[in-house]
């Protein structure tokens, strides 16, 4: 069932299959500042990282003291994973004393959600419309949900590829076309099968009791433990419910089957109000902005997925805009947790996987999706965010109704080798072999996936989650230490710090239009895009 339907020939040719090698990579990986008391750092983000509105590689997501380290485009693992690494190390370098990177995806001791600082970027039109958007989600779904790391893998295929797939299927359509219309295949396919990387990766299956102060939770003390709730075979609680997900967007079906059905859908929610945020408002009695708007979701980014379509935006451009206008150019997986066992909070073996992963969901024959899948996708999702690691657990597929999830993952992983042969092939290893054995291995027994790890672990340690993940922090920051930065790749990263406050200042320096206006010209553009025609049921 699983097994590709057909590998193009042309692709086994050695010259073909060494197109692979140019495949594009990109990690984005978030981290919180903590204190190395084990609390959310109340600190502005600091100067000397550069300014975050402007930095390419250095700037925050959420909160002030929620980095977001972003590797630039890599053709090379070990320059990617070079490049991750400079920049944490810069990073580490420029913190204070007293604070450290939080090395899980699960946040450390919350005070109260008001204690979580708001990221700010400055007094432009399009700095405000940053940090408004963020003040928005703090009001829908709280500042603590917010504060979840993870890291997030964006994968192209080289044109040259995409072109010798249009030749050997004789398409008619433009490239470009063919090449949206490929990617979101490799999405279907994606969402199909994501929950095997939920469990693969997955590494929060405990959490500090105070990330769910006041909430309803099913979640157990962990032994002893006070602080600490966990689910016993949960995988990564950060993709669950209580972690980075909305229950208001749960009524919201976004249609994979191409890209226009897809842009049609998301403008539709962007453009559809929503009773619970009008309660919010959008002003509140000083006419300071609680949010952007009143619907669904205030623009794009605020819909939670596991995986993106992407194409890099024009300054004032919506993603969506920029993809209707130049089509799909890479995609973005979100769903991987922070490994809390590398310094990095990813690994070369697992890009090798996620590599081999992709290129299948790509090749293999990808049926157009509908509600009905789609509501068991997301159910997927949540019995093994929940229940991953127990025995037995069931799982649904599209059409072959009720499997295990052992079976399931075992025949899954089994139609990955032509993909790896292919890989090896390309770059003259087995390392791409080696990376499918290790995740066969989890597979046959679960005590070797890091959520299992990670609860073993702190069960041995004697400390509580928040003092454990502190010493697994501080140690991830001695290993990076311990290989100090050269003087010139410190002088580039000064230097880059540096050309980003010259290049906020410039843009604050420039005539700005009242904001309200500014607002109003940027949501013209997603009137255009619900004139398009959806074709889901």
């Amino acid at each position: 069932m699983f097994k590709l339907n057909q590998m193009p020939a042309a692709l086994r040719q050695t010259n073909n299959a060494a197109l692979l090698c140019d495949i594009l990579r990109g990690v984005e990986r978030e981290c919180l500042r903590a204190t190395k008391r084990g609390g959310i750092s109340q600190r502005a983000h600091p100067a000397r990282l550069g300014a975050s509105l402007t930095h390419p590689q250095i700037t925050t997501d959420f909160s002030e003291a929620l980095l977001e380290l972003i590797t630039p485009p890599s053709q090379h693992l070990s320059e990617l994973m070079g490049g991750l690494s400079q920049i944490q190390r810069f990073v580490n370098q420029h913190l204070e004393e007293d604070e450290v990177l939080w090395g899980t995806s699960m946040p450390c001791y919350i005070e109260s959600d008001s204690s979580i600082p708001v990221a700010r970027y400055g007094s432009s039109n399009s700095g405000k419309m940053k940090t408004i958007y963020r003040v928005g989600l703090g009001h829908r779904y709280g500042r603590s949900m917010q504060t979840v790391a993870g890291v997030h893998y964006n994968f192209s295929l080289p044109k040259s590829f995409w072109a010798l797939l249009h030749s050997q299927e004789n398409s008619t359509l433009d490239l470009q076309k063919f090449i949206d219309e490929k990617y979101f295949s490799l999405i279907r396919n994606f969402r199909r099968h994501h929950w095997l990387l939920i469990y693969l990766f997955g590494g929060s299956p405990a959490m500090d009791q105070s990330f769910v102060r006041g909430r309803q939770h099913d979640l157990q003390r962990f032994a002893e433990l006070e602080h600490c709730l966990y689910m016993p075979y949960a995988t990564s609680l950060r993709m669950g419910d209580l972690g980075y997900q909305s229950s208001a967007q749960e009524s919201l079906f976004v249609c994979y089957n191409h890209c226009e059905s897809y842009i049609q859908t998301l403008c539709g929610a962007i453009n559809r109000k929503h009773p619970d945020y009008e309660t919010i408002g959008v002003l509140d009695s000083q006419q300071n902005y609680r949010q952007l708007n009143t619907h669904l979701l205030q623009i794009e980014n605020e819909f939670y997925s596991a995986i993106r379509p992407k194409r890099s935006a024009s300054p004032g451009e919506t993603a969506l805009s920029a993809l209707s206008n130049r089509g799909v150019e890479y995609i973005e997986v979100r769903c991987l947790d922070v490994d809390p066992f590398h310094p990095l909070g990813i690994n070369e073996q697992q890009i090798r996987f996620l590599d081999t992963f992709l290129l299948y969901c790509a090749l293999q024959t990808s049926p157009q999706s509908n509600y009905e899948e789609f509501a068991s996708i997301l159910d997927n999702q949540k019995r093994v965010v929940l229940h991953g690691r127990q025995p037995g657990l069931m799982l649904q597929h599209h059409e072959l109704g009720e499997l295990s999830l052992h079976n399931w993952a075992t025949q899954l992983l089994d139609a990955l080798q032509p993909v790896t042969e292919l890989l090896d092939q390309a770059h003259q290893s087995n390392s791409y072999a080696q990376a499918l054995a290790s995740q066969l291995a989890k597979v046959k027994n679960s005590d070797l996936t890091p959520s299992a790890k990670m609860l073993r672990q702190l069960d041995a340690s004697g400390m509580s989650l928040n003092q454990f993940t502190l010493q697994l922090s501080r140690h991830h920051a001695q290993t990076l230490a311990n290989t100090p930065l050269s003087a010139a790749q410190s002088a580039g990263l000064k230097q880059m710090a540096e050309a980003s406050h010259a290049a906020q200042k410039s843009l604050e320096e420039l005539p700005q239009m009242p904001f309200n206006q500014f607002l109003e010209k940027y949501y013209q553009q997603y009137g255009k895009c619900e004139e398009m025609n959806s074709d889901c049921a």
